[in-house]
């Protein structure tokens, strides 16, 4: 795993690149534990929101095993009334989180810049 100067780097890099740019986060899943922030918003508590959603990715895979499911989760949307949430898995033990605002950006905009920057962190 890339080191936090590194993935703090990574999201300046999607901070200029998504219009609306709200906080991101790298989570540990099994902790739920930030393990590098960059938030452009002092109020959003980005730490209570990666411990959530770690929960959110814990019970999709909880779901994709009592399917019977072979497929891979790669990352989950959570489109708000005002925010576009996208967490996207990193490896095994990870997930990168970008919150955004909705009027200014759009979801290929979000997936597209954290598909670029989290190939270089793993």
């Amino acid at each position: 795993m890339a080191l936090e100067k590194e993935v703090v780097a990574a999201f300046e890099r999607i901070q200029g690149e998504v219009p609306g740019f709200i906080a991101a986060s790298l989570v540990d899943l099994d902790s739920g534990m930030t393990l590098a922030v960059k938030s452009a918003r002092p109020d959003f508590d980005l730490a209570a929101a990666s411990a959530f959603n770690s929960e959110i990715v814990k019970q999709k895979h909880k779901t994709i095993r009592a399917l019977g499911l072979s497929s891979a989760l790669e990352d989950i949307l959570l489109t708000l009334s005002d925010q576009l949430h996208l967490i996207k898995l990193v490896g095994t033990g990870s997930f990168i989180y970008l919150a955004a605002d909705r009027s200014t950006t759009n979801l290929a905009i979000m997936r597209t810049s954290v598909a670029r920057h989290v190939a270089n962190l793993t």
